[in-house]
């Protein structure tokens, strides 16, 4: 199913979380906040929204880590009834896309009720912080040729960096509904 991310709720504080990865290393979302802020992703592996984007979010997220900002990414999809989701193919993905930010299990699905994520990919983008100043796409490129992109994300994060507080025009992401147990 089809769904859009809502509107971002500026000031909205970041709701703390400890998730381990796929190899079982854990990973505290308030550690992760850079001198820049924090971007927290929900994504996952099957999703062809995903899919779409990935290369560019691998892209994107490396550039924002280098500019000081933490990334994080949550799997919060019941991998139980999306055996493709599951930890053992989500270190596959991650290597096949390159991510250097880490992929998170959320088993309990814990910290996508906590952030009302409703699809993959949902983008939250916090200033140093943990406010939530973007809640949009990655760009606006979608399923196309990504060649002439607008890398919306990159740039709202990059106005969070400078003035503490995003774009106050945001497209929403869409992509397929979380899969909720």
């Amino acid at each position: 199913m089809l769904l859009n991310t809502p509107i971002c709720d500026f000031g909205w504080k970041a709701p703390e979380f400890t998730l381990k990865d796929a190899d079982g290393t854990s990973f505290t979302m308030s550690d992760h906040i850079g001198e820049n802020g924090l971007l927290i992703t929900f994504i996952c592996n099957h999703c062809p929204y995903v899919q779409a984007i990935a290369d560019r979010l691998a892209e994107d997220t490396k550039q924002l880590m280098s500019e000081g900002f933490g990334v994080l990414a949550v799997m919060s999809n019941d991998y139980r009834s999306v055996p493709a989701d599951g930890p053992r193919f989500m270190i596959e993905f991650a290597k096949e896309f390159g991510f250097a930010f880490p992929y998170l299990v959320d088993e309990a699905q814990e910290v996508g009720r906590a952030y009302d994520a409703v699809c993959t990919p949902d983008f939250f983008g916090f200033n140093n912080k943990g406010e939530l100043q973007y809640r949009g796409r990655l760009d606006d490129a979608g399923f196309n040729d990504p060649t002439n992109r607008t890398p919306e994300l990159l740039n709202a994060m990059r106005k969070v960096a400078k003035t503490g507080r995003g774009p106050e025009h945001q497209t929403p992401s869409m992509g397929c509904s979380i899969k909720w147990k």
